[in-house]
């Protein structure tokens, strides 16, 4: 209902100068350049960036670009006209050319160093100096900060070109990762996970890379050729971009005074992001040090709550180090991400990912980049150890906290009014042994079924490539597994009928089932952008056919609704057996 009505008080942004009318630059007139860039932003050559927080880059247009997709919802909340995201000179500026843009646009963007920790260990390998100070934004270029209808926007160009940080790479992206992350990102803002943006698509026609990929059908775990891709240039959008790992940076230097105005910058630094995410919440007239606490307690909730979100959803990032991890407590970067099918509480899309970035031990790694977190931010209270203690208590509260989220999630789900421990722990055994198809499971729940019947919607009774890699009980005794579920089933719709716990509704009468239904289905969604969806849709799309990117965009912003039935037969359906085990479909590799 706000964004309606601040749609219809607030002038249709129609023209790329109605845009730069609302342009404010805050990173770069608040915060410390670093002082051996190059002012005119090409400075494209992999170099250690010692000092500063962002460094001055024009970004690299692709060739001959063209419109594939923009985000109808994030247009419309934004007050943009639709006929904007095909103007020419929008295309231009979101494509990578900025050299023309009208005042007060800037005529160069910027990147920003950032640090790296991997499940809480820090490391520097990656970076090219083995310092740490050649590692940040390889590829990803900001290239606008405004302010529209009163909330801040940062528009950044993912495959914007080389930066001082590509490490030697290309700085592109490539068709079928720039797809992948524009729907993603739809996805999940319609589901409801805080998320970064997607604003624009476009893909060069004529300019492409090399990249190693999938040959079709392989079952390598790694890419097993070397394929050439069309380039393409994904805008997406935040509050800010910073990322713990960010932090992490400005941390270790002042930690270890790697040079005289470390301690500043990590100061500057930490009080941008609270101007930037959190100046709602966080007092301004506060002390640093009382911001500092009150930064490390807001984070906690927030990032808390998005784990459980992503677990809710079925959604596992894959790759959750420090610079993947958002100060401001939302989804940050899609890369070897997806969505889990088949339940597995280890399940994991990214070949190189290990146990512990896996669906269910996503929260465990939220705490190990909440704990470096803290760590950056402890130079700031080194005089005030009554700030110290409060910062060490709250890192330490982080499981309980975490653990609490996971219960409410859990709860409703499952469309009860507290966590059932037993019952939660004989469900997870069931959904295992079966397997079960973990979207579909809960959909089907929803519905709050008479028998076990609509539940096997979500069986892989069938599938043996599903039973493979998971032991299935209920392919050796389905007898015996029928009598498990019914009497799971049975034990849950004794419990649903127990009302919230809360203040508020300790006197609610027990809920109708069309009210428990109505309920559970917002909570637990119909669609899930599943990878086999997507590999033709970015298939097609290389062929200079984008219907399927747009049906795909249209089916996955309303992922809770009954949508036509054609869609529900050709979305609403098991992963066929043929693509288990599938490079590029069941896992992929971090290439993009």
């Amino acid at each position: 209902m706000t964004n309606r009505l601040s749609q219809e008080t607030s002038p249709i942004v129609a023209t790329l100068d109605d845009l730069a009318k609302l342009a404010n630059y805050s990173l770069m007139d608040t915060l410390n350049c670093d002082p051996d860039a190059k002012e005119n932003g090409a400075d494209y050559a992999p170099r250690q960036v010692l000092t500063g927080h962002y460094v001055p880059v024009n970004p690299t247009p692709i060739k001959d670009p063209e419109y594939i997709a923009h985000s109808k919802n994030f247009f419309r909340e934004l007050g943009f006209a639709d006929s904007m995201a095909q103007l020419d000179d929008f295309v231009r500026m979101f494509s990578g050319d900025i050299s023309h843009v009208p005042e007060p646009l800037r005529k160069v963007g910027w990147a920003c160093g950032y640090a790296l920790s991997i499940f809480g260990t820090e490391y520097y390998q990656q970076c090219p100096f083995q310092t740490g100070n050649g590692y940040g934004d390889g590829r990803a270029v900001s290239v606008l900060e405004a302010v529209i209808n009163g909330r801040r926007w940062e528009m950044q160009l993912k495959g914007g070109g080389r930066t001082p940080y590509c490490r030697g790479a290309d700085g592109r992206s490539v068709l079928r990762s720039s797809v992948r992350e524009f729907l993603a990102q739809e996805h999940m803002h319609a589901l409801g996970v805080p998320t970064s943006r997607s604003l624009s698509l476009y893909v060069s026609k004529t300019e492409k890379v090399k990249r190693p990929w999938y040959s079709e059908g392989s079952r390598s775990k790694d890419p097993d050729m070397l394929i050439s891709e069309a380039v393409a240039i994904s805008t997406r959008v935040a509050p800010s971009f910073i990322r713990v790992g960010q932090l992490e940076l400005f941390g270790r230097r002042a930690r270890n005074k790697q040079h005289p105005k470390a301690m500043r910058e990590l100061e500057k630094i930490v009080l941008h992001l609270i101007d930037r995410e959190y100046v709602d919440v966080i007092d301004k007239k506060l002390s640093t040090a009382e911001k500092v606490v009150s930064l490390a307690r807001e984070f906690r909730s927030r990032l808390t709550s998005l784990v459980a979100n992503w677990i809710r959803v079925g959604y596992c990032q894959g790759n959750f180090n420090s610079d993947n991890c958002a100060a401001g407590g939302f989804t940050l970067d899609y890369g070897p991400f997806g969505f889990c099918e088949v339940f597995n509480p280890h399940y994991q899309p990214w070949t190189g990912g290990g146990n512990h970035f896996s669906f269910l031990n996503q929260p465990v790694a939220a705490e190990r980049n909440f704990h470096m977190f803290c760590t950056a931010l402890r130079p700031l209270l080194k005089s005030h150890h009554d700030y110290l203690l409060q910062l060490d208590e709250i890192r330490s509260g982080f499981s309980k906290v975490m653990q609490a989220q996971m219960e409410k999630m859990w709860a409703a789900k499952l469309g009860l009014g507290t966590f059932d421990a037993a019952l939660f722990s004989e469900l997870e055994t069931l959904m295992v042994q079966t397997p079960v198809d973990y979207t579909i499971f809960f959909r089907e729940l929803s519905m709050v079924p008479d028998d076990i019947g609509p539940l096997k919607k979500s069986f892989y009774k069938d599938s043996k490539s599903a039973t493979a890699s998971i032991h299935s009980t209920y392919a050796t005794d389905p007898e015996a597994m029928n009598k498990r579920w019914s009497e799971w089933l049975t034990k849950w719709k004794s419990l649903i009928g127990s009302v919230s716990t809360s203040a508020a509704n300790t006197a609610a009468a027990p809920r109708s089932r069309e009210e428990l239904s109505r309920q559970m289905k917002l909570v637990n969604p119909k669609y899930s952008l599943r990878e086999w969806f997507v590999m033709p849709a970015y298939q097609q799309a290389a062929a200079e056919n984008y219907s399927l990117v747009r049906e795909l965009q249209k089916v996955m912003t309303q992922p809770y609704a009954e949508q036509s039935k054609g869609i529900e037969k050709k979305y609403y359906r098991l992963k066929p057996s043929e693509f288990f085990e599938v490079g590029g479909l069941s896992y992929l590799s971090c290439s993009s």
